[in-house]
């Protein structure tokens, strides 16, 4: 056998002799083992709980009767304040000067029910968005559940924000525009069910509209979606708002339409912001090199005392000599 095929024989064995060495020296280690579970409890995320399929089914129960007790208990209040609900759904027609009219006996009932049902709602969605919180948390990291105060406080003001939109801008605006402008010529008579339906589909739609960050936010959060992925898909996404805005908006022309467009677009380019901020590759980026670094250390060390240690036992057996390989050869070594 040629010299420098037994010298090879001879050194891969005893690398693998001194790496198993340097490995039981290290697990018996207490230092070492205080050293990788300190080190493993600072990288890894906590383990979540595991529920079963009726665990879940059992906490989504308590969830709604929560939820439900809360929209019952905002309709009674809502429903005390009535009539300046009522006075408040009537400004915008008594700013034009239009009265609403009725067709059946019970549409000043069932307007002052929808009206207390929607104020009942918006009053009772703190408890009920913590509600829905407490359901999802069980299924979220440590870390990421620091977000609850933000979120309900984004939700809640998002919302308000795209109905206050609604009311004092596109309301007023799509009343003026489809009865003054285009009606002139003819006698309107709005009714309490046809007027109602219209300002909750412009207060709700916007107010749910105006929710797309928080959207964007979560999707980002649980990593199905990234910063990137939006800006490459920008296009994409103008299309949707602006089918949405098409769908929600209740005038004729393309102005309304954009009129509804544009604040989605800016809240679009929010969101990406914030999926920039919540994706989790960017929070790993920060931990990842460190681990990383940690890692290829010790793995060098090892490598390293397995080295030496087959140079001092080559030289001991072999009968030929043996020649120390150079520093570059090492530092080759070292570094596969």
């Amino acid at each position: 056998m040629p010299v420098h095929g037994r010298m090879r024989t001879i050194d891969s064995s005893n690398v693998l002799k001194a790496t198993a060495q340097c490995k039981m020296v290290f697990d018996r280690g207490s230092f070492m083992d205080d050293l990788v579970k300190s080190t493993r409890s600072a990288l890894t995320r906590a383990e979540l709980p595991g529920m079963s399929l009726i665990e879940h089914l059992e906490e989504l129960r308590k969830r709604l009767i929560h939820s439900a007790i809360y929209l019952a208990i905002g309709f009674v209040v809502a429903y005390h304040f009535r009539e300046g609900l009522y006075g408040f759904i009537q400004v915008p027609l008594d700013q034009l000067h239009i009265p609403l009219n009725f067709t059946h006996p019970t549409d000043g009932l069932m307007l002052y029910l929808k009206t207390a049902f929607v104020g009942g709602a918006i009053l009772a969605s703190p408890f009920v968005l913590f509600q829905i919180w407490l359901f999802i948390s069980p299924g979220m990291y440590a870390h990421e559940k620091r977000y609850v105060w933000p979120f309900m406080s984004a939700t809640i003001g998002l919302f308000l924000a795209g109905a206050y939109f609604g009311y004092r801008w596109v309301l007023p605006g799509a009343i003026k525009v489809l009865v003054l402008d285009y009606g002139h010529r003819f006698h309107p008579i709005l009714t309490i069910e046809d007027y109602t339906g219209f300002f909750l589909a412009i207060i709700l739609g916007l107010g749910i509209a105006f929710e797309l960050p928080i959207l964007m936010f979560f999707l980002a959060l649980f990593g199905l979606v990234d910063a990137k992925f939006l800006l490459r898909n920008f296009k994409y996404g103008v299309l949707v708002i602006f089918i949405i805005a098409g769908v929600i908006c209740p005038l004729p022309d393309p102005f309304g339409m954009c009129l509804f467009a544009c604040p989605l677009l800016v809240l679009y380019l929010l969101g990406i912001g914030m999926a920039f901020i919540a994706h989790p590759s960017r929070r790993r980026s920060k931990v990842k090199p460190y681990k990383a670094d940690l890692g290829m250390l010790v793995l060098s060390l090892l490598r390293f005392a397995a080295l030496l240690k087959a140079q001092r036992d080559a030289r001991r057996t072999s009968p030929h000599g043996w020649n120390p390989p150079s520093s570059s050869r090492v530092f080759t070594s070292l570094t596969l």
